[in-house]
């Protein structure tokens, strides 16, 4: 099972998109794929039009009241679970701050190592508990990266702090997102990172295929298989797969 978290310290990157494509593409090559929602504004659950299970909030599953497994969901397409968002995911950051452990989503994810080939977690913005939690649980964090100044000053704070804080700065997987090449700045940051071995090669453009996912709640390729969104979605999730799977 390997689990791989997509995280920004910033909103509005790209990272609930991708987390669902990727997701998705998993399931569609064939493997056992999971999506579980932590983001309290809950997008990825809303591409999938999931809504929780009453009975199995985050509160509950993390006193273990209820299992993981309870919270699962089926999506529409083969092989892609999800486990939704719910209201109470707004405190889970209190909750994980006062468990004082970095291995609480890791031990509720242990008891899915014989379910599914891949887990994806989105990630809520900020560095805080929950995301130590999520940094601990995933054995890779893809980060879009949108190539302006501020963007890449989010990317070496994070990077900083693995380094630092969760002492394997090698999970930390970069992508470039919502990039734009008619733009200077844009080819110059990418150029300039692109010798960065945190970063990928293949990167996602600003397309309108990608922003009408909120129009059709669901991924791209579901939509728009023969769409440049797709083709580069596709070639990013490979390069991915082939690194993690290697």
């Amino acid at each position: 099972m390997f689990i791989a978290s997509l995280y920004n310290l910033k909103g509005g990157v790209g990272k609930t998109a991708s987390c669902v494509n990727f997701a998705y593409m998993a399931a569609m090559d064939g493997y056992k794929t999971l999506l579980w929602d932590l983001d309290p504004q809950g997008a990825a659950s809303f591409y999938f039009n999931a809504q929780p299970k009453p009975k199995a909030n985050i509160k509950k599953l993390l006193d273990q009241s209820v299992s993981l497994k309870d919270a699962i969901m089926a999506t529409d397409y083969d092989n892609l679970d999800i486990i939704p968002t719910d209201v109470s995911a707004a405190s889970l950051e209190h909750s994980l701050a006062t468990a004082s452990s970095r291995k609480v989503l890791k031990t509720l994810l242990k008891g899915l190592e014989n379910e599914y080939d891949f887990i994806f977690i989105d990630c809520a913005p900020g560095i805080s508990a929950l995301a130590d939690n999520v940094f601990y649980a995933s054995d890779a964090v893809l980060m879009p990266v949108i190539p302006t100044t501020l963007s890449v000053r989010s990317y070496e704070i994070v990077r900083d702090y693995f380094s630092e804080k969760i002492g394997d700065v090698d999970k930390l997987l970069c992508f470039f997102a919502m990039a734009d090449t008619r733009k200077g700045m844009h080819n110059e940051i990418m150029d300039e990172l692109c010798t960065d071995h945190h970063f990928l090669e293949h990167y996602i453009p600003t397309l309108s295929d990608v922003e009408k996912m909120g129009v059709y709640n669901a991924p791209v390729e579901a939509y728009a298989p023969s769409s440049f969104a797709n083709t580069c979605y596709r070639a990013l999730w490979k390069e991915i797969k082939s690194g993690v799977l290697a």
